[in-house]
């Protein structure tokens, strides 16, 4: 069986009440994703990966790759895996306008169909239609014209599908990407006839496009179950509160619900999720927070160690994240206790600093000195969850790394 008719399975199973569920990598940090492939190692489960419209498009977006490139990437990294690339879905998320929508709205929707071009002709086949934002001539943008861009996209997506089956996700009611700015009071769960009305206005746009039989390939709809996170506050998913939104997927013929920004939910919430028809869990900054962590906990044992030269880690991230705030600025309040926020809030901005040379320099010196330091293992011991012996031919400090962000893999893989 192919990975993307796995994936379809995985769709039909929850949809007929079983408990089935697939997590979406969303990260494009490659030790994270190593740490990620290695947790499948021993499996034949199919890994989605996927990329979205402000990281990869075909201007490069903030990781400087296409989305070829980003396939390329990818793939590189399960050969040295030794896993078969054959197990990667690969998913274009929230593809549409939004990267260019300081643009008319003509102008940004062609760029958006080159992207959507981009991706497919690339190999991605689990494409996320998300034509929600407004552009610079547009005022307020209705539902009606949201459906009809999302179809003409999808439309395009079918002309370079070259013969690939490519499965799609409509609707976009998400919580901020990245997390959310300031402290909230609560979050309000879709509506079930929000949920209804999405559907309809897209399989109606979908129609009138000709698009029939793509319309029997949408696998998803992005709702808002209650679930999001901020620097310093996480929502917890309530599975009484989202009962009646669970119910509505019966009124989405094939399709199941994907939620994102489920990052810090517990194990048991992410079940909880997965058992409400929400089959897909996207996942991103909690997993680059984790190898944060490695990271920090890595320093803090440094600081033990007789080295000649220490990296002064935390210092030098603290000195390039104050010198160029564009990546963390919006995210972090101005208040007595910004620099805490900047450096350990869950939103993670540092993920954006890591390609830095002078962190890459400085986190060159901290893993020399840890990786001398095997023999310290009662020091190590000093910091919960950080031995990893399921992987005895890593370097200590890539044990260290694979601790952390394997327990993260660990609690989506066994939600689902």
């Amino acid at each position: 069986m192919t990975a993307i008719a796995r994936l379809r399975q995985i769709v039909a199973e929850n949809r007929a009440g079983r408990h089935a569920g697939i997590p979406s990598w969303c990260t494009a940090h490659r030790e994270t994703l190593q740490a990620i492939l290695r947790f499948y190692r021993g499996n034949d489960e199919p890994i989605l990966i996927e990329a979205t419209c402000n990281q990869v498009n075909q201007d490069g977006g903030y990781t400087g790759m296409t989305p070829a490139a980003f396939r390329d990437f990818v793939h590189a990294l399960a050969d040295e895996a030794g896993i078969e690339r054959t197990r990667f879905v690969l998913g274009g998320d929230h593809l549409g306008p939004n990267p260019w929508k300081t643009l008319r709205a003509s102008d940004a929707m062609a760029k958006a169909k080159e992207m959507v071009r981009a991706y497919v002709e690339a190999g991605f086949l689990k494409i996320h239609l998300d034509a929600s934002m407004a552009c610079a001539d547009d005022g307020e943008l209705s539902e009606e014209e949201i459906a009809a861009r999302a179809a003409a996209l999808a439309t395009v997506a079918e002309e370079h599908a070259a013969g690939r089956e490519l499965v799609y996700v409509i609707g976009t009611e998400v919580p901020r990407p990245g997390g959310e700015t300031e402290q909230l009071a609560q979050l309000a769960v879709t509506e079930p006839q929000a949920v209804l009305r999405t559907w309809e206005l897209h399989r109606s746009a979908f129609e009138a496009n000709g698009l029939r039989d793509a319309l029997s390939r949408v696998i998803g709809i992005v709702v808002q179950p209650g679930v999001d996170f901020g620097n310093n506050q996480v929502f917890a998913f309530d599975k009484a509160k989202a009962a009646m939104l669970s119910a509505a997927v019966a009124g989405v013929p094939g399709a199941v619900f994907e939620a994102h920004s489920t990052d810090y939910q517990t194990q048991r919430a992410l079940t909880d999720l997965v058992a409400s028809h929400f089959a897909i869990l996207k996942v991103g900054p909690e997993l680059t927070a984790a190898y944060r962590e490695a990271v920090v906990a890595m320093a803090a044992i440094e600081e033990w160690l007789p080295a000649a030269r220490k990296s002064g880690m935390l210092q030098v991230i603290d000195d390039v994240m104050t010198a160029d705030p564009k990546f963390w600025r919006d995210y972090v309040a101005e208040r007595p206790r910004a620099r805490l926020e900047r450096l350990f809030g869950l939103s993670d901005r540092i993920r954006y600093y890591w390609p830095n040379a002078a962190i890459q320099e400085a986190l060159g010196v901290l893993r020399r000195n840890i990786d001398a330091a095997s023999d310290e293992l009662g020091l190590i011991r000093q910091f919960p969850n950080l031995w990893e012996d399921h992987h005895p031919g890593l370097s200590l400090s890539q044990r260290i790394i694979q601790a952390r962000v394997g327990a993260v893999v660990a609690k989506y893989v066994g939600a689902c």
